[in-house]
């Protein structure tokens, strides 16, 4: 019978090679220098973990209760303001503009449009109280325009003309000033919901600090059966299956946190598109928009398990720090720090 060839010739195994390496320095130095190792490198990847992990929470967090509602309120406003201005046209246009209870619509629409201003006051940083003055006026002459001067069609005239220039005025009208804020909230929520360069350095440090952790664990799992002749330390077995676990679902959990995000983001263009609508068919961009907002709102409020994954990380990363220090410490203090 033949012998089966060993995959590596006898002492060129990894464990004789490392085993080469390891052997100028003395055991009780050798756990104390894995020791240390494996605490600065488990604190350094922990502490980046949290601060990218958290960083990614935080994003979607202020997207979902600012920054899409924000652009979806301006909006929702722009399309409102338009719609009250063709509502109105078209009262004066039928000749139903005296018709008791007919400008209910145009109404109801300025209405709607300062609402939306009033609700996203809060959840933008950018100054409102021009536009909010505009619409004002540019209602009030509206107003004029469909309920006074019923018998002057020249004056009728002159304050839905008004009317269309505040709404419509180039750089200065509602609407302009509206597209202006729209754009401004809609790069904002592109920079919250972006990974930054610092945090993305971050990951790198974390993953980077985790490997490094791994191999150290492996290292002092192997010093303790080649040099102390003990079995398996629980301890560093488990803080092995912990530093994996970290490096692998955090990093896929807020991979697909930012799939989730960027595909929100796309919606939120899409809206910003849709509401740029004007003439005919305003009434299915309000649908459109409508729609698509509440998919957004679902988008984002899906994300509930990174909550858990987040918790499970901090303890996870706790316990990565703790365990590795528990194994080594005790077999240190039973083998050599108790002797001096």
């Amino acid at each position: 019978m033949t012998n089966v060839r060993t995959a590596f010739p006898a002492g060129h195994s990894p464990a004789a090679f490392w085993r080469g390496r390891l052997s100028r320095w003395r055991t009780r130095r050798l756990l104390e220098t894995h020791l240390l190792v494996l605490f600065l490198c488990a604190a350094v990847a922990v502490t980046a973990l949290f601060f990218s992990y958290r960083q990614t929470q935080r994003g979607a967090a202020a997207l979902a209760a600012r920054e899409a509602p924000a652009v979806q309120g301006l909006a929702a406003a722009r399309l409102a303001a338009l719609r009250a201005d063709q509502e109105a046209h078209a009262l004066v246009t039928t000749h139903l503009v005296d018709v008791a209870g007919s400008g209910e619509t145009y109404r109801s629409q300025l209405s709607a449009a300062d609402q939306g201003l009033s609700r996203i006051a809060d959840r933008t940083d950018q100054d409102l109280g021009t536009v909010n003055g505009l619409l004002a006026t540019y209602g009030n002459s509206l107003n004029l325009g469909t309920s006074m001067y019923r018998d002057q069609p020249l004056m009728r005239e002159q304050k839905l003309d008004e009317a269309d220039s505040l709404l419509t005025r180039r750089t200065v009208g509602l609407a302009p000033r509206l597209n202006e804020l729209q754009r401004v909230q809609l790069r904002h929520a592109k920079a919250t919901a972006t990974m930054g360069q610092w945090q993305r350095a971050g990951w790198w440090l974390a993953e980077l600090a985790l490997a490094l952790l791994a191999l150290t664990l492996l290292s002092a799992l192997f010093v303790l059966r080649d040099r102390c002749g003990r079995d398996w330390n629980p301890y560093l077995l488990a803080a092995f299956v912990l530093t994996v676990l970290l490096a692998v679902f955090p990093l896929l959990t807020t991979s697909a946190t930012e799939d989730r995000l960027e595909e929100a983001l796309g919606d939120l263009g899409q809206i910003t598109q849709v509401s740029r609508h004007t003439g005919p068919g305003l009434a299915g961009a309000q649908q459109s928009v409508a729609q698509k907002s509440e998919e957004v709102r679902q988008e984002l409020t899906d994300g509930g398990w990174t909550d858990r994954m987040y918790r499970s990380t901090v303890v996870g990363g706790l316990l990565v720090v703790v365990l590795p220090a528990l194994g080594l410490g005790l077999r240190l203090d039973s083998d050599y720090w108790r002797r001096r």
